[in-house]
């Protein structure tokens, strides 16, 4: 019993650091850096399911390669350990991220709240990507860059 309740505790508190984060996020992009034109915020929101739909379909191929996963993972590594654990670890974010960017295309098209929230939790599963890959400049420039776009248009997802 005591065991469940320090799940449930620990749940709670990882909930709560997201969700601070989440809002300290919010302030830094929405009150402290340069504003996008409404206009630019409105383009943005009208592509955004379009552009994920062109993602899934440039994914396919990476897809089709994971058949042959098994079969091309010693090669990745003969490029020594790093650059292997690199392939084995962007593989399965594509794989996640792939999936749930599947989930959120008709919600991006109706611009519902839970779409949104999903479109930041892609970005937060995609910088632990480029941390664990050591990938630093995609971890700034990338992480920097989707959590402006994102937090500049979360207003018009309210649904």
């Amino acid at each position: 019993m005591k065991k469940i309740k320090k799940e449930m505790i620990n749940k709670k508190e990882i909930k709560n650091l997201l969700d601070e984060l989440e809002t300290k996020l919010e302030d830094f992009f929405t009150k402290k850096v340069w504003n996008l034109p409404t206009k630019a915020k409105d383009v943005i929101v009208k592509i955004l399911p379009y552009l994920s739909l062109l993602a899934l379909v440039v994914m396919i191929p990476m897809v089709l390669s994971l058949v042959g996963l098994t079969m091309l993972s010693p090669f990745a590594y003969m490029g020594g350990l790093r650059a292997g654990i690199g392939y084995s670890v962007s593989i399965i974010f594509a794989l996640i991220t792939g999936v749930l960017a599947i989930i959120i295309i008709p919600g991006l098209f109706k611009k519902e709240k839970k779409a949104w929230k999903v479109m930041y939790w892609i970005s937060l599963i995609n910088a632990v990507s480029s941390l664990l890959k050591m990938d630093l400049g995609g971890l700034v420039i990338g992480t920097g860059l989707s959590w402006y776009v994102l937090f500049q248009i979360k207003e018009y997802y309210k649904k």
